[in-house]
């Protein structure tokens, strides 16, 4: 390996000048397509002035997160709010790591969350001009701008083997170096025609790498939407472009996907800011304007008094499938990573109460440059405020919809009786403060579950008051009850019995002095709730045996009598 690296010091002093068409032709034979005729084949775009092209360009690892939901929803808006484009584009060239029906899923999931593609991977294939919109499909096309670059001198074939690269690294660290293929290290950057010849005749495998004029020397100023003006260090790394199968690397990819789809802005995770210096070379090298980066802080969340990334590992919160099983309805979840993304957003709520969330204008230059807090309680309560300005219609449809898939039993039920169910979320609803019992669907089934007698269940009542003393008040209560009452009606009633039993009504009296009294009007509704709904806190009772009917609380009531 030593000797290697001597000869490419020496080497460089001797050499040839390269004929870079002819090691163009002798790498790439059967390319014969020239980059204009490429560009042709993938017209700018007619948009109107501003108009953002973007993208969503995931692996096919299977695993879908609410960062891709995040990634999503910032370039959906970017690109909807000013009339341009968003497409997906799926980068598939690690096969290794490709999970079977993976792109379906994502496709499927953001779909879910109003995330809609106006063109590119599709369940049966592509849509669109610009495709195709799966890389491994794009391979002729990226070997074009390979034989490009060679042509020209700004890339050539390596022939290291696995070993010589991990003798090189472990030199690298015994000189504590940096790491990278750079400099002296450089084995085949200035090899003759001859030497390579000699390599393909043997059939030996190689990759083509970037021929990298940049130095570590040196700094340049960058603008980033999210993070602001940076100052970048050069790439001095003769970075793979090619891997050995002919597939590209993200890196090559990228850039010309990017070029030929006119994608104006890239809305990426921040862990890509070390391989923005080589993206800003390899675009200029390729002659191609550069997009505008957005680059997203990570998600974090609080664990004890410190912050950290959400983990696959430890937060189930992380995949998007955790909503969509728990319930949170779609607008919730936007709405709530909406005050997450920009800052100003809560205020524009609060000016615009009743407003589509897709009215407000988003920004990326609003974005937390460090990455956004998320915080789960918070959702929850973004969460019961969506659901509470629904209509019971709205709320019966989506927990509908959502039971079929999570909870069967729990939907034949509400489908059995639309009219009961609704009924049921219609209290409480509309009105400047209406209640906030649900936050998610998977909520509804202990809220409401009591209207169905299967999932009724029996009461337990306080400890400190005697049986005899709650079936003397159920007793009570059933030889006045009469469903024609109005609410007024009902609880004079209550309070009634209440007095006759020597509880108080008075909730300041007791409040001043709880030993004066064996319990109040409080507890007496409580008995009654109890006995017809199994449980200490339902919605509002008078309403709840109105839509039971006189019948079955009746038939409640003695039950729970007989039982005591």
């Amino acid at each position: 390996m030593i000797c290697a690296i001597l000869y490419a010091e020496n080497y460089a002093n001797e050499v040839e000048t390269m004929d870079y068409q002819a090691l163009s032709e002798l790498l790439f034979p059967n390319v014969t397509e020239t980059p204009e005729e490429v560009e042709a084949r993938f017209p700018h775009r007619n948009l109107p002035e501003g108009a953002v092209v973007t993208r969503m360009a995931p692996s096919p690892t299977g695993f879908v997160h609410l960062g891709n939901l995040v990634q999503g929803m910032i370039s959906e808006r970017m690109a909807h709010q000013s009339g341009g484009v968003l497409f997906l584009r799926v980068e598939d060239t690690d096969a290794k790591r490709e999970v079977p029906g993976a792109v379906e899923v994502l496709i499927d999931t953001l779909k879910h969350y109003s995330i809609l593609f106006d063109e590119g991977a599709t369940h049966d294939g592509d849509s669109g001009l610009y495709g195709p919109y799966r890389q491994r499909q794009r391979a002729a096309i990226y070997h074009v701008f390979a034989k490009k670059l060679v042509s020209e001198g700004k890339a050539y074939p390596c022939f290291c083997t696995e070993e010589e690269l991990t003798a090189m690294r472990e030199q690298q660290e015994a000189n504590k170096e940096n790491f990278g293929y750079y400099g002296k290290y450089a084995i085949w950057r200035d090899r003759s025609i001859e030497d390579i010849k000699t390599q393909l005749d043997a059939g030996n495998p190689w990759v083509l790498r970037f021929r990298s004029e940049g130095s570590i020397e040196n700094q340049f100023k960058f603008d980033d939407l999210v993070k602001g003006k940076l100052t970048i260090t050069e790439n001095d790394i003769d970075n793979v472009l090619l891997k050995s199968d002919g597939i590209p690397t993200y890196h090559f990819a990228h850039a010309v996907d990017d070029q030929l789809m006119r994608t104006t802005h890239v809305v990426r995770g921040d862990e890509w800011l070390p391989s923005l210096p080589f993206h800003i070379q390899l675009f200029k090298a390729l002659g191609f304007k550069l997009p505008k980066y957005v680059h997203i802080g990570p998600l974090m969340k609080m664990d004890g008094t410190s912050k950290r990334k959400l983990s696959k590992r430890k937060d189930p919160e992380l995949a998007l499938t955790y909503y969509k099983a728990e319930g949170f309805p779609i607008r919730a979840v936007q709405e709530y990573l909406m005050t997450v993304l920009n800052s100003n957003f809560e205020d524009w709520r609060r000016a615009n109460p009743d407003a589509d969330v897709d009215s407000f204008k988003f920004s990326p230059k609003k974005l937390n440059p460090a990455g956004s807090l998320f915080d789960y309680a918070k959702l929850v309560d973004v969460s019961k405020n969506v659901i509470s300005k629904m209509t019971a219609e709205e709320v019966y449809d989506q927990l509908l919809d959502w039971a079929k898939e999570f909870d069967a039993d729990f939907a034949n039920k509400l489908a059995s009786d639309k009219a009961l169910a609704i009924s049921v979320l219609a209290i409480g609803r509309g009105g400047k403060k209406p209640r906030k019992d649900l936050a998610v669907w998977k909520d509804a089934k202990d809220y409401m579950g009591f209207f169905y007698d299967d999932y009724l269940e029996a009461p337990v009542f306080d400890d400190k008051f005697d049986k005899a003393t709650v079936k003397t008040v159920l007793g009570k209560f059933l030889a006045v009850y009469d469903p024609s009452d109005d609410s007024n009606q009902w609880f004079d009633k209550v309070k009634a019995i209440t007095e006759e039993i020597g509880f108080t009504t008075d909730m300041k009296a007791y409040k001043a002095d709880p030993t004066a009294f064996p319990g109040t009007v409080a507890d007496v509704s409580t008995f009654i709730r109890q006995a017809v709904t199994g449980k200490v806190n339902s919605p509002d009772l008078y309403t709840v045996m109105q839509i039971l009917g006189k019948e079955r609380s009746h038939a409640r009531i003695i039950s729970v009598m007989n039982s005591l």
